[in-house]
């Protein structure tokens, strides 16, 4: 496709028209209809055209990543849904099937709803989340969608399902206000959804109001659209608009961080994709790489130390490889945290030291931010040794502490601490909810089934650690 291609999306109404889409096998085609009627499904022309190798299919990483899969769902969610599905059942049935499904994956987190959402005046504030001290999340309203959804991705119920378990807000006074209030706050983190996916008019209406703000020293904006619609930097009709307004933030004194969502090193192969990091990146604004590390899809140290070397190449700062979070699809891209240690170890060393800003393997749990640091053997017993990088409690960043070692565990409450001085470390400490808007139905919010009862792991690169 061109690079000045207009943009236009692919979901279920409208993907019979690919020939790409008509050369699968129906079992395959079936399945993507089955699972996104539960999980979000959105593409775009550029994805499919570009980043898809479609003679690898369903290998593909990038279809992984982009396109619903059948082992996303149990086996026994999958069936009820097919069956509705097939024996053409009407659109309330499937949704409230669809619903008590999604219920028991675990839609909000972390404590996304119950922890995070603060309060302020006379009540909570819709709209953004704040979890760490320096760091507020704001979630506008019209950013809330994305140029394609990732498979995996952890804010899901930000596009299907009940709305009421969604965030989003316009009422940028009430924002400005709270930030006001709180001059420990050093960092706006602007999130979705993807708020790139706005005209830069509608995104100057919430980033203005806070360069006004003295104490706030720098903008983040979370963004996929440098893989999935790199265009939004380089042909759109307003692309030059936006790249204006990063100048105009660095010229206000604030810096400005676009934190890359990219996930594989095929996004940033076309010619578009490495002109918009370039182009980004001569306003003064950063580009810092983040992704999780994902069965099917990235579980390959080779792919991480060519993602980092091509980044820096262009100008980009390596920033996090995650742990997939315990919501969703988790159970269909986890991988064990001793193999993705032992994936984030060979990859590490594979680069130059302007790679080895990265930080990980890093799960984004409700006490904080924790890596992984490595194994060791404490007392003849081998241990995982773990890192707080971001805390709830700040007295917890930078400590060591230990848990037992566990080749299958994949989420950090399902490890146990070694000892009893680590036991606090484990434990959250923040407050419960303290209002209506922050209580949600219980199910809604820790609806993760137990290990035994989520769908089995299939077969992927297997990355044992040493």
């Amino acid at each position: 496709m061109t690079e000045a291609a207009r943009f236009r999306a692919i979901n279920v109404g409208n993907i019979d028209s690919l020939p790409e889409w008509q050369a699968l096998d129906p079992d395959l085609r079936r399945a993507v209809r089955v699972v996104a009627a539960v999980l979000p499904f959105r593409t775009n022309q550029y994805v499919v055209e570009e980043l898809i190798d479609w003679d690898k299919v369903p290998e593909d990483p990038i279809f992984q990543l982009t396109f619903p899969q059948q082992g996303m769902l149990s086996a026994q969610d999958f069936a009820t849904m097919a069956d509705l599905i097939d024996g053409g059942a009407e659109r309330p049935v499937i949704d409230e099937a669809a619903n008590r499904i999604r219920a028991t994956l675990n839609p909000h987190p972390a404590g996304q709803m119950t922890h995070n959402v603060p309060e302020f005046e006379c009540g909570p504030v819709d709209g953004i989340q704040h979890k760490y001290r320096e760091t507020v999340l704001f979630f506008p309203n019209r950013g809330q969608t994305c140029h394609a959804y990732c498979t995996f991705c952890f804010r899901w119920a930000q596009f299907v399902g009940p709305k009421e378990l969604r965030f989003g807000t316009d009422d940028t006074e009430l924002v400005g206000s709270y930030l006001k209030a709180h001059p420990e706050v050093t960092d706006v983190l602007i999130t979705g959804g993807d708020p790139l996916i706005m005209k830069t008019r509608v995104l100057r209406r919430y980033i203005e109001p806070l360069l006004k703000i003295e104490h706030l020293t720098s903008i983040r904006i979370g963004s996929k659209a440098v893989a999935y619609w790199p265009q939004r930097f380089v042909t759109d009709d307003d692309a030059d608009d936006l790249l204006r307004l990063f100048e105009e933030i660095v010229a206000a004194g604030k810096h400005i961080a676009l934190m890359g969502h990219y996930t594989h090193p095929v996004e940033l192969r076309p010619g578009v994709a490495r002109r918009a990091a370039k182009r980004i990146v001569s306003t003064g604004a950063n580009i810092r790489m983040q992704s999780p590390v994902l069965r099917h899809i990235n579980d390959d140290p080779d792919d991480w130390a060519h993602l980092w070397r091509s980044g820096v190449r262009l100008g980009c700062i390596p920033y996090y490889m995650f742990i997939v979070r315990d919501t969703g699809a988790r159970s269909y891209f986890e991988v064990p945290l001793a193999d993705a240690h032992a994936i984030f170890r060979r990859a590490y060393r594979q680069v130059s030291g302007l790679s080895r800003t990265v930080r990980g393997p890093s799960m984004s749990a409700t006490p904080g931010k924790i890596r992984v640091a490595g194994t060791a053997e404490v007392s003849r017993q081998k241990v995982f040794v773990l890192e707080y990088l971001q805390a709830r409690a700040p007295d917890r960043v930078g400590i060591p502490f230990f848990a037992e070692y566990d080749e299958n565990a994949a989420w950090f409450d399902e490890l146990r601490p070694l000892q009893e001085q680590d036991r606090w470390l484990f434990e959250d400490g923040s407050p419960r909810p303290k209002h209506p808007a922050q209580t949600i139905p219980i199910e809604m919010v820790r609806g993760r089934p137990p290990r035994d009862h989520r769908p089995e792991r299939s077969s992927r690169k297997g990355m044992k650690a040493p």
